[in-house]
């Protein structure tokens, strides 16, 4: 179940299902943007997330995200991920954040080796099957996909995502089963990216999933919104540390 908690009286939320220092932010703890009335506000909240985390600010690791569903895993020392949509976290003395204005945050945790990883499913990253593709990766490092969590953050929910025929066909190949993940309103599609990427998940063998109920368009005074706000360049984002 997801909850919202405070960072310095900031609201993150949070979710029950996995024990680590995980959280996603919202409007008032925003950490990544490209519009300069915003860079005082980014430059403080990154001060207070690794104030909370009790890491360096250079430990806070963010990828190079340009909508593929490349997953690599973050390593002490390396600080730059061209391409990159997925990463693997298996130290303890870096975190890592991916940023999000409607795609779908996934943050994965296996408590038995304390493995996580983070991962961005937009609509091309969704087809692609990076959620699937980032469980392969933690279990190159030793997972056992009955240990592994899934918790699936806030994103823009089937209420309001409408696609297209070419980006629907998509989606209907990335899983086995697509019924009840689409329908049809007034002439167009809408479709529920959260669900598709958690039926990806538990079809592939991962049964331990929490989906947010959050919708980035309608609940824009919480979270950011690509669509809603004019193709904005503000971002909230899914954080893990495993120290």
């Amino acid at each position: 179940m997801f909850y919202f908690d405070l960072i310095d009286g900031k609201k993150v939320m949070k979710s029950d299902l996995i024990n680590v220092n995980h959280f996603f932010t919202t409007r008032e703890t925003i950490i990544k943007t490209k519009e300069e009335d915003y860079f005082q506000k980014v430059k403080e909240n990154k001060s207070l997330v690794c104030k909370y985390l009790k890491i360096s600010e250079k430990d806070l690791i963010s990828p190079n995200q340009t909508h593929t569903n490349n997953v690599e895993f973050c390593s002490e020392g390396k600080f730059l991920y061209p391409d990159t949509d997925g990463l693997v976290l298996t130290n303890t003395k870096q975190a890592v954040f991916l940023n999000f204005a409607d795609c779908t945050p996934i943050i994965f945790y296996d408590e038995k080796l304390n493995i996580g990883a983070v991962s961005h499913a937009g609509w091309r990253g969704t087809a692609g099957r990076i959620a699937v593709k980032t469980v392969a990766r933690m279990k190159e490092a030793g997972s056992d996909i009955k240990n592994i969590k899934a918790v699936i953050g806030p994103a823009i929910s089937m209420c309001c995502y409408n696609v297209g025929n070419e980006v629907l066909e998509q989606l209907k190949t990335s899983v086995r089963d697509f019924s009840g993940l689409s329908e049809v309103r007034t002439g167009e599609t809408f479709v529920d990216l959260k669900s598709i990427n958690a039926r990806q998940l538990f079809e592939t063998g991962v049964k331990n999933i929490d989906i947010c109920p959050y919708c980035t368009s309608c609940d824009n005074d919480l979270f950011f919104s690509y669509r809603k706000e004019n193709a904005t360049t503000n971002r909230h984002s899914a954080v893990l540390y495993l120290g």
